[in-house]
């Protein structure tokens, strides 16, 4: 049997043992740490916390711009409709009630400026031009008066008007970055159908657009107790819906925490099947930014 010489075994242990300390040395003692990676490329519970970071700071120096580039970074195809999702996630995961309620501001900041960004039109002033020679000319005298001829010149002060070449824009509105107007009351009807929960409570908020709402935080007050409960918890009932479970014979009062029309003496309407008997029916309200 031919032995394998000493020389090559001890390179073969060197090799091993030099391999076993660089795997060592790479993974426990000095691994590698991924440093300056691009948003985009983050993990998705990742960017849901990047968002809610750019959306606290929004909520804190109130700079849309500088929000919107860095939302910009995560490459999403649509960041208000990126930021109404994660809102509900937080939300139906039972999240801090003002980290849902900052990334929901954000997005309705966003798409208010979206709508509201104004269009400049130009307006082009067409002026003939005048000739700055001017010469005053004298009528003939009667022919038997004697005449002396001056020349006085009639000075014309003339205007720099803009020429067709530079059109003069009309001067346009700044938006200002805001969580939007307050919401007005469009809406209040009775819902008689049996095959709604008893008492149901249906609020719908929409923006200036008829866009639905995520996040926004809807107060219920009534004799003795308060309650508040939020849109977007229903995504497949639409972003901007939220119900509640009214008591009978108990009186209402329903208004948006960002400020709205306040309805008043809201109550579950007594109602009647086609064969007479009698069931509490419901509420919609709607409210609309103006």
């Amino acid at each position: 049997m031919k032995r394998i010489p000493w020389w090559r075994l001890g390179a073969l242990l060197a090799l091993l043992a030099g391999l076993g300390l660089g795997l060592v040395y790479s993974w426990a003692i000095s691994p590698p740490r991924i440093v300056e990676a691009q948003p985009a490329a983050l993990r998705a519970d990742f960017k849901d916390q990047y968002r809610s970071v750019i959306a606290a700071a929004y909520a804190a120096t109130g700079n849309l711009p500088r929000a919107r580039a860095r939302l910009s970074l995560l490459g999403d195809a649509d960041p208000i409709e990126a930021l109404n999702a994660q809102a509900q996630r937080m939300l139906a995961t039972g999240g801090q009630v003002e980290y849902p309620g900052q990334v929901a501001a954000l997005a309705l900041a966003l798409d208010d400026e979206h709508s509201s960004v104004p269009v400049s039109t130009p307006v082009v002033e067409i002026t003939q031009s005048v000739d700055n020679s001017a010469t005053a000319t004298s009528p003939p005298p009667p022919p038997e008066v004697p005449i002396l001829l001056t020349e006085t010149p009639e000075v014309l002060e003339i205007q720099p008007t803009p020429t067709l070449g530079a059109p003069t824009p009309r001067p346009t509105r700044t938006p200002i970055p805001t969580l939007g107007a307050p919401f007005t009351l469009t809406g209040q009807e009775s819902i008689c159908d049996s095959n709604l929960p008893d008492g149901l409570l249906q609020v719908l908020v929409l923006n200036s657009n008829r866009r639905q709402l995520a996040g926004v935080e809807i107060v219920v007050t009534w004799d003795g107790g308060e309650e508040q409960f939020f849109t977007g918890l229903k995504p497949e009932l639409g972003n901007g819906y939220a119900d509640y479970i009214m008591t009978p014979n108990i009186t209402y009062t329903i208004q948006l925490a960002r400020g709205s029309d306040v309805a008043l003496g809201v109550v579950a309407p007594t109602c009647q099947t086609a064969s007479g008997e009698n069931f509490f029916g419901g509420i919609k309200l709607t409210f609309q930014q103006p």
